[in-house]
This record gives structure tokens, sequence and C-alpha cells, in this order.
């Protein structure tokens, strides 16, 4: 019964852990754009308040670059925060391709 228990366990934090790496997915550039200018800031207002230079928002809100670590956290933590506030920036255009969307196959 013991071997039942450990592989329940060991389960429930492979599930756990995906579910946290579903939380570090970053809306697609064009809302990330749309979330800061409902919120009526800046990408330099961004910049300061991440940690990093105007032109590293600017190439995110593109999809040129990807922010990462430790910035990468606290752009994520403000996006969620004016996604609460700001729910239909937060929506992602009609014709472009969500995350899931992208890498699913074609079976």
């Amino acid at each position: 019964m013991e071997g039942l228990d450990m592989s329940v366990s060991d389960g429930s934090q492979r599930v756990d852990a995906l579910l946290n790496s579903l939380d570090d997915v970053l809306p697609p550039p064009s809302v990330r754009a749309k979330l800061r200018l409902a919120a009526g800031l800046t990408q330099q207002e961004v910049a300061e308040a991440v940690g990093v230079k105007r032109l590293a928002v600017a190439r995110w809100e593109l999809g040129q670059a990807h922010p990462r670590r430790p910035h990468r956290e606290n752009y994520m933590h403000l996006l969620k925060g004016l996604a609460e506030r700001f729910p239909e920036a937060a929506r992602p255009d009609e014709d472009m391709p969500t995350p899931a969307s992208e890498s699913r196959g074609s079976g």
C-alpha cells in the first residue's frame, strides 16, 4: 500500500509542477502592450518598475526578446496585476495564436 501512496504523491507533485509552469507563461506580445496601455503606463515606467531599460520592454512587447530572471518574475507579477484590473485588455486578439494553440500538433 505504501508504494501506491508514493505514486499518488509523486503524481500530485508532477501535476503541481505542471500547473506552476503554466503560471509562468507570458501573454502574447500584443497583450503585454495592451495591458500597459490600458493602465496608462509608458514603457519607461514599466522598465523602471521591472528594473530594465525601456528598449527591453519595447522588445518584449514586439516579441523580439523575452525577459529573463529575475526581471521575468517582476514583469509577470506586473502583467498579472494589470490583467486583474483590466481583463478586457488581457484577452488576445481573435486572430493572434495563443501559446496553447501554437504548441498543439496536428495529431
